[in-house]
């Protein structure tokens, strides 16, 4: 059986790219344990070789955009090589420049890697006007494969002059959710929330605090809900990402909202297990995101949401095509407070209709189970090495 090799962010670094690889690799294992699988991970907390349970993880890289990848191919060596080589990459893990093209390309040079697979967590349009991001995406037609989750950066990337023939879409994968036997004071517990302060419909988002997650257009929505406060709980939970000070002030409004509304601030890193049990909890999960113009990815959160089985109220953006695709009707402009605060009283006072029409969206969440997604995975290395 043939050894794989990951590139990638790993837990417990605090990062969406993280979280993805884990729940790919261990898949993979479940249905394929016979594959060697290794994530030559970044050098975060955990700086020596470990494992996660039959994963070797082995740090080899400095995330934040290093342009010095001796110590990923001296790990390659010490392996005695892989036969695929997959970089699980972003921008703000590997730099705006093509070095881990460079590194990938002298592994397979020097026999470490018989094929290079590139994912692709975003893609950006030439509008963006960067030039070394449009650099690098261009240099891609020189790996084996490469794959996108959602259309829109399938075609972005054809449009881009790369072959057809080396991009693949696979979906983002979907956890089911295990905690949705689980009741309301169980679930409360378990997240140290007082269950006496949850009255009413749950409404929550959940995910890193920054401002491209909508956050105050989700403040402004519920302010003009405050005539019927006491029929909903509003829960943002998650862990602060201040970047600017257009951020803190953002998050200063929210928490100064919060004393005047029935809204519960949950300021931590969310383990994927605390998003499943905020998600279980939830009546309607509410994802209000603003994308940046010309860039393109697919939100993990979304994912984890769907497998909730829970109404999913969002914007009208590239990260939430999914959800556009599946369930139109439920979803806002990413530009008006008043237009998500008559789509969330909506939903309140519809919520079983609403439960209905997202069938299509519940469906899809089955179909992209991390299971499938891992044996799509999996055909698609089988293709790479008898090519």
């Amino acid at each position: 059986m043939f050894k794989l090799a990951y590139i990638s962010t790993y837990p417990p670094t605090h990062c969406g790219v993280a979280e993805y690889t884990r729940f790919l690799a261990r898949s993979l294992k479940t249905i394929h344990p016979k594959i060697g699988v290794i994530v030559f991970s970044d050098l975060g907390e955990e700086a020596g070789s470990r494992s996660d349970g039959e994963i070797a993880v082995r740090p080899a890289f400095v995330s934040g955009g290093s342009d010095d990848y001796r110590r990923l191919l001296n790990e390659l060596s010490a392996v005695d090589g892989v036969d695929i080589l997959h970089v699980q990459h972003e921008y703000g893990i590997f730099g705006r420049h093509d070095r881990i093209i460079d590194a990938c390309l002298e592994a397979r040079e020097e026999r470490l890697a018989k094929k290079l697979v590139f994912t692709l967590h975003t893609v950006y349009h030439p509008s963006t006007n960067i030039p070394e991001v449009l650099e690098f995406q261009r240099r891609l037609k020189l790996v084996d494969a490469i794959v996108v989750h959602s259309y829109l950066m399938e075609f972005e990337l054809q449009n881009q002059l790369i072959d057809p023939k080396l991009i693949r879409r696979i979906p983002h994968g979907t956890l089911l959710n295990p905690y949705l036997d689980e009741d309301r004071k169980t679930l409360a517990e378990s997240l140290g929330l007082d269950c006496e302060k949850l009255r009413g419909l749950i409404l929550s988002t959940v995910g890193f605090l920054r401002k491209d997650k909508g956050l105050d257009l989700l403040a402004e929505a519920v302010n003009g809900l405050e005539h019927i406060r006491e029929n909903f709980t509003l829960l943002i939970a998650g862990e602060k990402r201040i970047m600017s000070p257009e951020d803190e002030k953002m998050i200063r409004e929210i928490e100064e909202e919060a004393e005047k509304l029935n809204i519960i601030f949950f300021d931590k890193y969310l383990s994927d297990d605390e998003i499943l049990e905020i998600t279980a909890l939830s009546d309607l999960i509410i994802l209000p995101y603003k994308d940046l113009i010309g860039k393109y990815s697919v939100s993990g959160i979304l994912h984890l949401s769907m497998g909730s089985f829970k109404p999913i109220i969002g914007t009208r953006v590239p990260r939430l095509l999914e959800l556009y695709q599946f369930s139109p009707r439920i979803t806002v402009t990413p530009t008006d407070p008043k237009e998500l605060s008559r789509m969330i009283r909506w939903c309140m006072r519809n919520y079983d209709y609403v439960v209905a029409y997202m069938s299509s969206l519940y469906s899809y969440a089955v179909r992209t189970q991390w299971i499938r997604m891992a044996r799509r995975h999996l055909s698609l290395y089988r293709e790479l090495l008898i090519s």
